[in-house]
């Protein structure tokens, strides 16, 4: 799996479900990395197409670059060649620019690029944001476009002219006419991600639109559930999707949208309530209250 080619990265992550998972701290909120070790090798006996160290459920926004640098090993290391693990890019170019490179030295198949931190920018500087941090590995990139990063179909096609490592597209925005003009811009030129919070219930309508794969924070805690809810929308199964929709995803977002930050802190309450190892979320993040973790206990029973 270490070998796999910027070309061969698309169709693999494609093919099935994704995931980001939780960064494990211990007590003073320090990364666990004995804790963390044990969530990879238990996720990664599942059929998932790629797991994302680090990333937005990861909380890669607390950690430092030798943090993520540190996590990402880990990952390469516990995966074992089982399932691809895909990098974050982050903060300003230049940092971004310095953790792609790390993560290619790390043996990670793939990076993620997320937004730039805290300004906002043209077309143009995107374009050449994008094109300095493929650059600067040979791994695929997947663009997230999300945020003060959201670009329409026209950036992106300069951006996989510029690019031709560029291999993915992955949506936070959730606009349909923007999704649509991109995929009938680059048809099959990128792999595209859904990558809205809790993607599940986007992914039905989606696959109208190329969509073939999505993250799934949920397969977290509750892997078997993610996998046959994602292959009921891979087969079409709209009595099955809703269902699941209902009894379960719907109840979980009402939690979930009870306070910002809560679609990162839910999932690691959801781990504890199923009986895996978890901890507490760094600040900014806030946990979810001992009557919303009890809620949540509940809901978890019945898929688990």
């Amino acid at each position: 799996m270490s070998s796999i080619s910027a070309g061969e990265l698309g169709p693999v992550l494609g093919r099935g479900l994704l995931s980001f998972p939780v960064t494990h701290f211990d007590s003073e909120l320090a990364f666990d990395e004995d804790a963390y070790r044990e969530h990879i090798d238990w996720l990664a006996q599942y059929d998932v197409a790629g797991l994302f160290a680090a990333g937005g459920t990861g909380e890669g926004f607390s950690l430092t670059s030798a943090e993520i640098d540190r996590v990402l090993r880990a990952a390469v290391a516990e995966t074992a060649g089982r399932v691809p693990v895909i990098a974050p890019a982050t903060t300003g170019t230049a940092i971004a620019v310095e953790q792609a490179r790390a993560a290619e030295a790390a043996g990670a198949q793939g990076i993620l690029l997320l937004p730039p931190y805290l300004t906002e920018a043209g077309p143009d500087g995107m374009v050449e944001h994008v094109a300095a941090v493929c650059a600067a590995t040979s791994l695929g990139v997947i663009f997230y476009s999300r945020a003060n990063a959201a670009c329409d179909d026209v950036t992106v096609a300069r951006m996989a002219d510029r690019c031709p490592n560029l291999i993915g597209f992955k949506d936070g925005v959730g606009n349909i006419e923007t999704m649509t003009r991109i995929y009938a811009r680059l048809g099959d030129r990128l792999t595209y991600i859904g990558g809205l919070p809790t993607a599940e219930t986007f992914a039905l309508p989606y696959t109208e639109m190329g969509v073939t794969t999505y993250s799934s924070a949920i397969f977290n805690f509750a892997p078997e559930f993610a996998l046959s809810f994602y292959k009921a929308v891979r087969a079409h199964d709209r009595d099955e999707v809703y269902r699941k929709l209902r009894s379960f995803v719907l109840p979980y977002l009402d939690i979930r949208d009870r306070r910002p930050g809560y679609a990162v802190s839910i999932i690691k309450a959801g781990l504890a309530a199923a009986g895996r190892p978890s901890s507490r979320v760094r600040p900014p993040l806030t946990d979810l209250s001992a009557s919303e973790v009890a809620e949540l206990t509940a809901l978890v029973a019945t898929i688990i």
